[in-house]
């Protein structure tokens, strides 16, 4: 069966402008999906890393958060924080950039707590995974909207509606997980052994001498060392097999037994994500805003568009990631365009 994908052609990156087509958008939803909206309906949002400057600004979303309030429905923006190095590493250096980038209109809940600790294990049946590690704070709710910017992904080929569920749902140890599966080492030339990463583990898996060093026995893989070192000397590989393949487990893992609506923004294209702390070059005209209650559909809309204007195969790599997840029943491959 083929599922619903609405679209609204925009070629101008105005934030002004998209947060009228947005809230278009999401009344025509809720109006032709019959979507009864619950008493709290959090954003899931991306708040851009320090230096990006292509991010989806928080005046996209305006007409969104207009729609809820006039509904009486609360709202707040939430995601979970980084594995890497960053300004979003921690609760506190998260919820800085999130202001200083103008996300102070609507409460924000950064999921997954201080430093990755706050985690709730969900069981899926998966072929790389049976369950998924994400911030705790989701589960408290029961509907979401995911606004999705997308772009490229060097890892992932694009980022979307699914990333936004797959990385932005998973807490430190999620992501951890989802990239490599391994666990965390010491870059000793980078070491001071200043004893920080001993405050960040729970599990009593770092020793000190010279240097520091992971009991790989007694590390659970939780990525909290990473955010607590100063220097950057916990490394982990980043390169993890069959990535996309475990993008789409935990994106499946992520919506299971929650209503989703999703809305992705497909202007200001890069060919990186919206994780890279510095400007990046637009590599593709603007195009619209797609909203669905499938994941899959829309990020496939989203992709079979870009493609079709570009005469490209942009962003190829990621298809992967929607063939998998319609295998574990997550969304359609089919879907039906309509314009407004």
């Amino acid at each position: 069966m083929k599922s619903k994908v609405f679209f609204k052609p925009c070629t101008i990156f105005d934030p002004p402008l998209l947060s009228k087509v947005a809230r278009e958008l999401f009344e025509k939803m809720i109006e032709e999906e019959h979507i009864e909206l619950l008493e709290e309906v959090p954003l899931k949002v991306h708040f851009g890393e320090k230096g990006n400057t292509t991010f989806l600004s928080p005046a996209c979303f305006d007409g969104v958060i207009d729609v809820l309030e006039e509904k009486g429905i609360k709202t707040r923006f939430m995601d979970s924080n980084v594995l890497y190095r960053g300004s979003r590493t921690t609760r506190e250096e998260h919820l800085k950039t999130a202001r200083e980038h103008g996300f102070t209109r609507i409460p924000i809940t950064i999921a997954d707590g201080h430093h990755g600790e706050e985690t709730q294990i969900v069981s899926i049946e998966g072929e790389y995974f049976d369950s998924v590690i994400l911030g705790k704070a989701y589960e408290q709710f029961d509907q979401f909207v995911v606004l999705a910017h997308f772009k490229g992904h060097n890892q992932a080929g694009f980022g979307g509606a699914m990333k936004q569920l797959a990385m932005g749902f998973a807490s430190r140890a999620g992501k951890m997980a989802q990239h490599a599966g391994i666990r965390p080492w010491v870059k000793e030339d980078k070491c001071i052994a200043c004893e920080t990463c001993l405050e960040y583990c729970d599990h009593s898996a770092i020793t000190i001498d010279e240097v520091a060093h992971i009991d790989p026995e007694l590390c659970v893989g939780c990525a909290a060392c990473i955010a607590g070192c100063p220097t950057g000397a916990v490394a982990h590989d980043w390169s993890g097999e069959n990535f996309i393949e475990k993008l789409a487990e935990y994106a499946y893992g992520a919506q299971k037994d929650k209503e989703m609506i999703y809305i992705n923004y497909l202007l200001n294209i890069t060919e990186l994500c919206d994780c890279v702390g510095r400007p990046l070059d637009i590599i593709a005209d603007n195009i619209g805003v797609f909203a669905s209650t499938d994941a899959v559909a829309i990020d496939k809309a989203c992709l079979d568009t870009l493609q079709e204007r570009e005469g490209s195969k942009l962003f190829e790599k990621g298809r992967a990631t929607l063939v998998h997840a319609h295998k574990l029943g997550m969304g359609s491959l089919e879907y039906e365009l309509i314009e407004i």
